[in-house]
């Protein structure tokens, strides 16, 4: 399937309603069809994977189109230069998730660019850096723990960041990391507790939230059913 007729299969599924429903929860009406992530799954299987195309749906700059994007390239095609120029499109976070999620948590350099976006200054490109640790905790079965736990050092200093799009991704990779096993469990109880004491709201917020999913009887008896070492 070419451009064309990729961009008339998309035009065709567009859903105006969809696009006044998004809105309320801070996803961009600008380039928007309003197609579902479930119905742009459906379609990625379809097309198969393609690079050329996902760099033409990107350059599109229809939302929907930039989030098949990212659901048809190939990670092993995929560039440091070309996540950088990505990155920088953002404009909403369920473009910036669902990328880091299915596309960038994949790619050989995954944990440098986590590690370089969470220290950037643009909104979207940190929420980037914290969404890919939280991908990466939740998808890489294999890295061990030491990665995940130089990861909770970064969510300390950034937990101060009181922006919105900021310090939910910095709360979700905190608990994703300590849903991963009982030690990181520990560990990001840890964090979490202190950073309740930090003399910062947004630091407070963080803490506050991702201690009480951690600490709750719910995870501790997930993960106590399980092994406690990854693979």
């Amino acid at each position: 399937m070419n451009y064309d007729k990729v961009m008339d299969k998309l035009k065709s599924m567009a859903n105006p309603k969809n696009v006044e429903v998004m809105a309320r929860f801070g996803i961009s009406p600008e380039s928007n069809l309003g197609i579902s992530v479930s119905d742009l799954r459906k379609l990625a299987k379809e097309v198969g994977k393609d690079h050329n195309l996902a760099l033409e749906l990107w350059h599109s700059g229809v939302r929907d189109a930039c989030m098949l994007a990212c659901l048809i390239d190939d990670p092993k095609k995929v560039s440091e230069k070309q996540l950088d120029v990505w990155v920088r499109d953002f404009n909403s976070w369920d473009v910036c998730d669902t990328c880091c999620g299915s596309l960038f948590d994949k790619v050989d350099f995954a944990y440098d660019k986590a590690f370089e976006w969470s220290s950037c200054n643009e909104e979207f490109v940190k929420r980037a850096g914290f969404a890919l640790m939280a991908w990466l905790a939740l998808h890489d079965k294999k890295s061990s723990d030491e990665k995940f736990v130089e990861f909770l050092s970064v969510i300390k200093r950034e937990s101060v960041d009181d922006r919105n799009y900021v310090k939910k991704a910095v709360n979700w990779s905190l608990r994703q990391i300590g849903k991963r096993n009982v030690s990181l469990n520990k560990m990001a109880v840890d964090v979490a507790f202190d950073l309740q004491k930090s003399e910062y709201k947004s630091a407070r917020w963080v803490g506050s939230d991702a201690f009480r999913e951690l600490s709750s009887d719910k995870v501790r008896e997930r993960l106590l059913g399980r092994k406690t070492e990854v693979a």
